[in-house]
């Protein structure tokens, strides 16, 4: 006798480099061996007036990487704009940046990604029934070096099982909230999360270029998921609507995708050196502000400030280093103080590993005894 379950669900996932991809997989694999029919929906590839309507006992999830503590500006517009529903249940997962060091297995932080968007599904009438963060190797290859094949696929190993036994226990009509167990430390991230979303986000954007090992191929403006890197002036050029989901770093077929480490230190510098100095110079910010310099509030307003005004200057100087890099000079002054040029660093090549397209195809089956 069949087990109960939905009669269909739907998964809406955005994946850079194809860690939350693989998760909406092994989630569609073992809802189809309850004979639910389960459809994959990439956010990015959908246009945005696309408005679902399910029917009653329906399943939909939300699977997203973890960008700043929180899910990506892409998949919060998509919650934001999604419908109300009725009698429909839904689970939220989030790839993390996991780690492994030796035998051991460290985990991410979710921040916000989970309780923020259980608030907002809330708000819509939609039950949560799963909350599960996915510690999957790390890829954000702008901050460190890439991991090795071998840590990426014990990891990988270790978070299928996990996955695969929580879409049981949910397709099976149960209730999973393991990501309750981290909410102490993320909650205490929210103010790092809310910085991220209306400031750090951008100071990524302007941090990558294309050296000239470029071949002008076009592969990461065409494949970017959100439309954020255009040609100027011959060169691949980073807006600020980029998601840093390093799609492109990875896709690259010269490895010519840097970041331009020495750059954006050499603008904070110049900027908290120059530019702000002399604003303070000039005017007294503190006066402005209806509190005393040692309240809280006020050291936080300062901090937004100074951020603002060291992101304008990236901007600018973005805009003047993507010019110069026309000249061999400039272009080897700013790749060769790049830490992502160094030969050990190395990209994140989880599309390119034979056990990903296994994963992608094996067949889930369900535990023993059911």
């Amino acid at each position: 006798m069949p087990l109960p379950s939905y009669d269909s669900a739907t998964l809406y996932y955005f994946s850079g480099t194809g860690n939350a991809y693989s998760v909406s997989q092994w989630v569609k694999q073992v809802g189809e061996t309850y004979d639910v029919t389960v459809n994959l929906v990439n956010i990015a590839d959908v246009d945005s007036a696309y408005s679902p309507h399910l029917p009653p006992n329906s399943l939909i999830g939300f699977i997203s990487p973890t960008h700043g503590f929180n899910f990506p500006p892409i998949m919060l517009r998509w919650l934001w704009r999604f419908p109300r529903q009725r009698n429909v249940k839904a689970i939220i997962m989030n790839t993390r940046g996991g780690l492994k060091i030796g035998g051991v297995y460290l985990p991410g932080l979710s921040g916000m990604a989970q309780y923020f968007t259980a608030l907002l599904l809330w708000t819509k009438g939609i039950t949560v029934v799963g909350m599960r963060p996915v510690d999957l190797p790390s890829n954000w290859m702008s901050l460190h070096p890439s991991l090795s094949d071998h840590t990426v696929e014990s990891m990988f190993e270790k978070r299928k099982t996990e996955v695969i036994n929580f879409s049981h226990t949910i397709f099976q009509k149960g209730t999973d909230y393991r990501a309750l167990l981290d909410i102490v430390q993320d909650v205490l991230l929210t103010p790092i999360a809310i910085l991220y979303y209306f400031i750090g986000r951008f100071f990524f954007a302007k941090s990558f270029i294309a050296s000239d090992e470029c071949d002008g191929c076009g592969q990461c403006i065409s494949q970017c998921p959100v439309e954020a890197i255009k040609e100027v002036d011959g060169r691949p050029y980073w807006t600020f609507e980029c998601e840093s989901c390093m799609q492109c770093m990875t896709k690259c077929p010269k490895q010519a995708i840097e970041t331009a480490h020495g750059f954006v230190a050499g603008i904070i510098v110049l900027c908290n050196t120059l530019v702000l100095y002399g604003l303070y110079r000039l005017i007294d910010v503190r006066v402005m502000l209806p509190f005393s310099s040692t309240h809280w509030t006020t050291s936080l307003i300062m901090l937004v400030f100074e951020s603002l005004v060291q992101l304008g200057c990236l901007f600018l100087g973005y805009d003047l280093m993507h010019f110069t890099l026309k000249l061999k000079f400039f272009e080897r002054l700013v790749t060769h103080t790049s830490l992502t040029h160094l030969p050990f660093w190395g990209r994140y090549q989880l599309r390119k590993m034979k056990f990903w397209k296994a994963y992608r195809f094996k067949k889930a089956r369900r535990p023993a005894g059911q």
